[in-house]
C-alpha cells in the first residue's frame, strides 16, 4: 500500500523565538551574521543500537569500533499503522498550533505549570485528546509501560523550512515522573543525547560481528572519553514510539537538531507524574484529579 501523504501546513511568516533561539523565519529576518552563538558540536558521535543498548562510535571516527553501555532508552517501532498516523496527524491540524521556540510548532494538552515556582492550575484543564485513547490502552501491553498513566500530552510540529530544532535539555522532575514517552510521526529524525557533567565514559572495544558478539560480552575497557565531548545519536524510525528513562531520562539531555529535519515532523510526548503526586505523595490528591481529568479523554489544546 502507497504512504498515504499528509500536506505541510503553509509555512509561517512570523516565529515564536526568545532571547537566544531562533529559526530560518527570524534570522532571515534580522539578515546579517546572527550576535548569538549556536552551541558547538560535540567532537566524538556514538551511535545508539536498539538491539544491544550500546552506544558504539561512528564510523570513520576516532572512536569507530569503541562502545559503552547506553541503559534507559527503549525503542518501539510500527507502533501506530499508516492509517493511524495519518488520521492522527490529520485531527491533530483541525486544532490550532501555537508558534513555539526555535521553528517549532505546539498544542498543549495538559495543566497550566509554573515550574519555576513549582504551581499548578487544573483550570482549563480538559484531559489528553480523545485520538490518544487507543495510543495509551497500547501502551499498557509493553512491560516498561504497563503502568505508564500520561497527565500531558504536548505535541510539536517539526518543519524544516521554519529550521524548526530543539535545544539539549533535561525535562523538569518537580511533576513529571521517571518516564518520557513520545511518538514519532510522518517522517524519521535523530535524538541526540549530550552530557555536560565531568568526567569521563569508559569504552570497551567491541569484538568482531557487532552487534550480535556485543550482547554476549565485550572486552576489558580500553579507552576512556571526556562525557562532555560525546554526543549519542538515537535515530527514530517513522511511526516508533520511544521511552526514556533511568540516566538517558536524569543524566544525558536530549534534543532535536536542524539537520536532522529533512520533512515535516510531528512528535506527540506524553509525560507522568512524579512521586510526589502519586500515591503517598505529599500532593497525591491533586495527582489524583490529575489524572482523573487526563483520562478522560476530553481535551482540547491549552
Amino acid at each position: 500500500m502507497a504512504a498515504a501523504v499528509v500536506a505541510a501546513p503553509e509555512i509561517l511568516r512570523e516565529c515564536g523565538c526568545k532571547g537566544i533561539r531562533t529559526c530560518l523565519i527570524c534570522e532571515r529576518q534580522r539578515g546579517g551574521d546572527p550576535p548569538w552563538q549556536h552551541p558547538p558540536q560535540k567532537t566524538h558521535r556514538f551511535i545508539y543500537y536498539t538491539d544491544t543498548g550500546w552506544a558504539v562510535g561512528a564510523q570513520e571516527s576516532d572512536f569507530e569500533g569503541w562502545a559503552f553501555p547506553f541503559p534507559g532508552v527503549t525503542l518501539i517501532e510500527d507502533f501506530v499503522t499508516q492509517e493511524e498516523e495519518t488520521e492522527m496527524v490529520q485531527l491533530m491540524d483541525c486544532e490550532p498550533w501555537k508558534l513555539s521556540q526555535s521553528g517549532r510548532r505546539k498544542q498543549d494538552y495538559g495543566p497550566k505549570v509554573n515550574f519555576r515556582k513549582q504551581k499548578l492550575k487544573t483550570t482549563g484543564f480538559q484531559g489528553l485528546p480523545s485520538f490518544s485513547r487507543d495510543v495509551v490502552r497500547r501502551m499498557d501491553l509493553y512491560p516498561v509501560l504497563e503502568d505508564f498513566r500520561p497527565v500531558e500530552q504536548c505535541n510539536l510540529d517539526y518543519c524544516p523550512e521554519r529550521g524548526s530544532a530543539i535545544d539539549p535539555h533535561l525535562d523538569d522532575t518537580w511533576l513529571w515522573g521517571e518516564r518520557l514517552v513520545s511518538l514519532n510521526l510522518l517522517s524519521p529524525t535523530v535524538l541526540s543525547m549530550s552530557r555536560e557533567a565531568p568526567g569521563s565514559l569508559l569504552l570497551c572495544l567491541a569484538p568482531s560481528g557487532f552487534p550480535e558478539a556485543l550482547v554476549e560480552g565485550v572486552m576489558a575497557p580500553g579507552r576512556s572519553v571526556l562525557c562532555q565531548e560525546v554526543e549519542v545519536a538515537i535515530p527514530l524510525p517513522r511511526r516508533s514510539l520511544l521511552v526514556l528513562s533511568g540516566a538517558a531520562r536524569h543524566q544525558w539531555k536530549h534534543a532535536i537538531h536542524r539537520r536532522h529535519i529533512e520533512a515535516r515532523r510531528v512528535c506527540a510526548t506524553f509525560r507522568e507524574l512524579s512521586a510526589e503526586f502519586r500515591s503517598g505523595g505529599k500532593q497525591q490528591e491533586l495527582g489524583q484529579e490529575l489524572l482523573r481529568i487526563s483520562l478522560s479523554f476530553q481535551g482540547r489544546p491549552m
